[in-house]
Formats: structure tokens, sequence, C-alpha cells
């Protein structure tokens, strides 16, 4: 589908002056078309791939209202202080506002005073909002975070399940565009159905993000690992995720003891606690910020350089959702997941805790163990990434992952496949990794001996090695498709044809061996982050940068939005590179909008033309 010449012109001409770019991204083009065009649409992009501005900008120039569905106060709040500041009229209705501040904003609404309405999923279940609803020029309704809408998605919200029947309960139906960064063919089908779209137009942009280079390190001290990381780091904005509170707390005390500007968030904090600690995260009073995943669903941060997973995430969609938080803006950042085998029992246990049905848990467990493969594989982490999505792509490696950017020595490791795969054999497939491990082992435990497995040939034919070090090898043959593991609390062993091929000595099997002495945070991809990717080594001056940042908490503080609201870090770094004298080179550069320039940019560009004066004077001395 194309949009008419004039239409696309008059839309990038909104986002130059409003956003301050002068194209749209890939992917946004077509689906910014297709609402314009009144089409049914749904949005597949990564996070940090600029999904607000298909419906922001189709807001703009569609008759009347769009109403955007979002799951949380948080981001609500971010977007609408975004959009103010650009000088989009917006609001937000939710449980923070008393009854006559939500009557104000329909009413703002009604007299068109609006162009967006922010709503949680649940409003829409009550008789007296719809009721209002129905009077208003709805042109548009936008569905944030429509994963929640499928039970097979990773975040299940059924207060999602009430948008359809909102939608068909108006007098005119609305075109409606749904939006996520993480959705499974199985999630995107769902999507479809159960919110009732009509022939819509389905667009998925790459999830592949060239910025973040994405790594997994196994046995590591964690503690050890983030203290030093963070400690390298300290000047830089990053999240910690942990699996239990506990961790979390323990984390940031730890933090805070070294000296780190560090924060906490998870449920067992009172809600002046958590609030305080997303504010002071927000506003950059704190650099790192220790949570579970209840953190960060909302948060719109766009300068965090780092994402540490201290444990294991549940599934790969959680892992995409909350990793993607790094690097927003554009700038080379970490995505880092430290992983041990204890991961899998909090996860395990996690699972069986929660209250749901059979069909549910089987699927958690499935999906635990695609997060496990990820974890073992030696393949490029970011193809993996992009096949467990179905999204089609070049089979190159990425080389910036910890796979592809891994030194270790490459050796054959046939023989052992051998010997494991001829174990599962002779134990009929019936069993786990933990005890195939202590059978090759030759352990005498209760159970080996049991089932008379001691008498078995490949019994002890792996005694050099411990069973954590036997384990490992099989999970790394399973990520890697000679074995399979069937679903549930207790996956049993499957040998694959690839291990038939192996037993017959048609297939040769190649691992890495343990990785040499490194520095306690190598194993990174060695991207800068001290420069844009477009610009060389010297052209930012990092001393620029920093007067920029200051100046932007100035404003940022009188204006109580986050710093990031105002201009983002890659927008500063151009700052730095041009060095703009004149409001229309620094329109020029990408981030600085009209509406923008004018409510910001003359501090900005005092700043040069100052600094062009000392310069000038120095010169002349």
């Amino acid at each position: 589908m194309t949009m008419e010449p004039m239409t696309l012109d008059r839309a990038q001409d909104y986002l130059q002056k409003y956003y301050g770019y002068p194209e749209f991204r890939e992917g946004q083009r077509n689906i910014v078309s297709s609402v314009l065009n009144h089409r049914d649409t749904l949005g597949i992009m990564p996070t940090g791939g600029g999904k607000s501005i298909c419906y922001q900008i189709p807001a703009l120039m569609l008759p009347g209202l769009t109403l955007v569905v979002s799951p949380l106060i948080s981001l609500m709040k971010d977007q609408v202080d975004a959009l103010i500041t650009a000088g989009i009229p917006a609001a937000f209705i939710n449980s923070t506002l008393s009854g006559k501040e939500v009557n104000d904003r329909i009413r703002a609404a009604a007299q068109g005073d609006l162009k967006l309405l922010y709503v949680a999923p649940e409003r829409l279940e009550l008789d007296w909002f719809r009721e209002e609803m129905s009077h208003l020029p709805i042109s548009c309704i936008a569905v944030d975070e429509a994963h929640c809408v499928s039970q097979w998605g990773h975040d299940f919200r059924t207060s999602y399940l009430a948008v359809a029947p909102f939608v068909e309960g108006l007098s005119q139906r609305p075109i409606v565009a749904a939006f996520t960064a993480t959705a499974t063919p199985e999630v995107m089908d769902d999507i479809v159905k159960l919110l009732r779209l009509r022939e819509p137009q389905v667009f998925v942009t790459g999830l592949g993000r060239d910025n973040l280079a994405m790594t997994v390190l196994r046995g590591e001290n964690k503690r050890e690992y983030v203290m030093a990381y963070t400690a390298e780091h300290a000047h830089e904005t990053g999240i910690i995720y942990a699996a239990t509170r506990k961790e979390v707390d323990q984390l940031y005390d730890r933090l805070q003891g070294a000296g780190i500007s560090a924060g906490r968030y998870h449920a067992g904090m009172t809600d002046n606690e958590r609030a305080a600690s997303q504010e002071g995260f927000l506003y950059d009073d704190i650099r790192v910020i220790v949570a579970t995943n209840a953190f960060g669903m909302g948060i719109d941060k766009s300068n965090v350089r780092y994402v540490i997973h201290y444990n294991m995430p549940k599934n790969m969609e959680a892992y995409v959702q909350e990793a993607g938080r790094a690097g927003r803006d554009g700038e080379p950042s970490q995505c880092i997941l430290l992983f041990n085998g204890q991961d899998i029992m909090t996860q395990k246990f996690l699972i069986e805790q929660n209250q749901q049905d059979d069909e549910r848990k089987h699927n958690d467990y499935r999906k635990l163990q695609q997060m496990m493969d990820y974890c073992y594989t030696n393949r490029c982490l970011s193809n993996a990434m992009l096949d467990y999505f179905g999204e089609a792509h070049e089979d190159k490696p990425c080389g910036t992952c910890s796979s592809c950017t891994d030194d270790r020595e490459l050796i054959d490791m046939t023989v052992d496949a051998q010997k494991i795969f001829s174990c599962i054999h002779r134990m009929r497939e019936r069993f786990g990794v933990s005890m195939v491990a202590s059978v090759l082992k030759g352990s005498r435990n209760k159970k080996v001996l049991q089932y008379g497995f001691e008498s078995m040939p490949t019994y002890g034919t792996m005694s050099n090695r411990t069973e954590k070090e036997i384990s490992d090898v099989i999970n790394v043959l399973a990520s890697d498709g000679y074995l399979a593991l069937s679903e549930g609390q207790y996956p049993v062993l499957k040998l694959q044809s690839l291990a038939a091929d192996v037993l017959k000595g048609q297939r040769q099997v190649m691992q890495r061996v343990a990785r040499p002495s490194r520095t306690k945070t190598a194993g990174l991809s060695g991207y800068s982050r001290t420069r844009t990717r477009d610009d060389s080594p010297s052209a930012v001056n990092e001393t620029v940068f920093e007067q920029l940042r200051l100046v932007r908490r100035e404003l940022a503080g009188k204006e109580r939005v986050p710093s990031y609201i105002i201009f983002n870090d890659a927008t500063l770094r151009e700052m730095s590179v041009v060095c703009p004298q004149t409001e229309s080179e620094i329109l020029k550069i990408k981030g600085v909008g009209e509406v923008k320039f004018r409510k910001y940019g003359k501090p900005f560009l005092d700043f040069f033309q100052n600094q062009n004066q000392v310069d000038f004077i120095d010169d002349y001395e």
C-alpha cells in the first residue's frame, strides 16, 4: 500500500516539525501509510524502534481523537509529557486523577482540544466510560503492548479482551492499530483474532537492533561481575534485573555500600518508595536501578547504556522486552545475561507458584526451555533471537554478540557427543539431563543403582568430568538441535536426527573449550560508548557533551520533566560534533524539531555562540 505523495510529504513535515527527524525509520513509513489509508494495522517493531510515532503522526492528521490503550500509568505519563513538550495536545485518564480531572479531560476531548487520549484497558470495561466515549469523535484506537491480549504472550492481561467489544459498541467503527515489540507467529494470530482486526495490514520490522551488543556469560561470579561492571561504567545509566526481591535488595545494598548511585524497585516496596525510585532514575538522580521484572514496562528512558540480567528471564519475549530498554536513542549499548543452572530452578519454582491451568503452565515450561537453549547456544545470538520470533533474515553472524566475538578454541567433541547420545539411547530416552549426567559420570546415587544403570556400557565413560560440566555439554547439544527436551517441569531428553548422524560417524560435533583468563568485564563486544556509530572517535567532544547535559538538566528541572524528554543523548552528541551557531544549523540536528527549538533551543544555541567567542579570545591571546 502506498500513500499519496502529498500526504506522505505532509506526514514527514509533521515528523520534522514535532520530532525533529527528516524522514521515517524503516517500518514506520508503511505503518503510517496504512493507518492514514484507514486500514486496521498490526505493527511489530523492536523496543526503541519508534512505535509511538506510528500512531502519533496519524493522530495529528486524522480528524477527531486518537484513543490510545496503554497498560501502565508511568508509560502514559511519560508519553503525554513528551507529547506536550513537543507541542502536541494530549492527556491521559487513569486512577491517579480525581473525578473532576477525569471529567475535564473528557470535556476537552469532546471540544476538540486534544488529539490523543491515553487510557488503561481496564477503563474500557466501565459502563459510564463507554457511554462517555460513544459521544466523542474517535477516528483511531491505538492498542499499545498488544501482546497482552494473548494468553500465549508473556504478559497476558484479561482487561485487553475488553478492547474488541468496546470498539464494536461505538456508533462508528474507528481504525484499530495494534503495536507490540515482541510477538511470535502464534501471538500475532491471537492479536488479530482477539482484537477483531478487519483485514489488517501486518508489518514486522526487523527485531534485530545493530546498536545493541548481546552477551550471555555462563559460570561467572555474578555478584563480583556486577560490582566490577557498574564501577567501570559509573557515569552511565543502567538497569539490573534480578529474579527475586531478595536478590534485588542484596545487590542494591552492595552497590550503595560501594558508593554507586543506585536505586531499587520491586513489588515488596510501598507505592511511594517505588515511585521515588522510578522518578530518581528517570531524572538521572539514580544511575543504576536494580529491579524485578515489575520495573520498566512503562519506561521510555532513552539513555540506558546497559541492561544486565542477573538471572535468566522466564522466556525470550520477556528478555527481548527488558534488554530492549537499552539504547533506545540508537547509541551503542550492552545487553548482558549472566546465567547459571540455579536460574532454571528459580524459574521452575516461579512457574509452579503461579495459579494457572495446566495448558498455560505447559506453555510456560516450553518457553523456559527455549530460553535455556538461547543461553547455551554457540550460534549468533541475534540470529537465534530472530529465529525464535519467526522473522526471516540473512543467515550471517551479527559480528557483535558474545557468540560472534568468542575467541575460545574450537575443538572436536564428537566422541563425547557419541557417548552422550549412546547413553540416552540405552536409557530409552526416558530421563532428563541430570540423570544422564550422573550415569556418564559414574555416580552411585540411589536412582542410578535403582535402575541398574551401573551395568550399562556407557556408565562412567565421562568420569573425568564433573556432572555440571557434562550437563553443560548436554544442554549445548540440545540448543544446537542434536537433542530435544520434552515439555513440563521434568523434561526428558530425546534424540534428534542429527544425533543419529553423529552416532553413525556421518557428522562431526565441534564446541568451544573454556575461555582463557580475562578481565572482570570482558566478553563484551567492545562497542565504544562515547560516540555515535556515524561519528569518528575524535568527532565527539566529551567535555562539550557533558556541558550540554548540564544545560539540559537545568532545563529539565525547571520544566519538571525527565532530561531525555528535552533532547536525548544522541541529539546532544550530534550537537557536540556540529557545534551549531545559527537557528537553521541547530534545526538540522536530528531530534530538534521546530516546537522544541522554540521551547528549549535558545540555551543550547547560546552555549555554542558563547563558546565560540571564548575560542576566538583564546586564539587571539
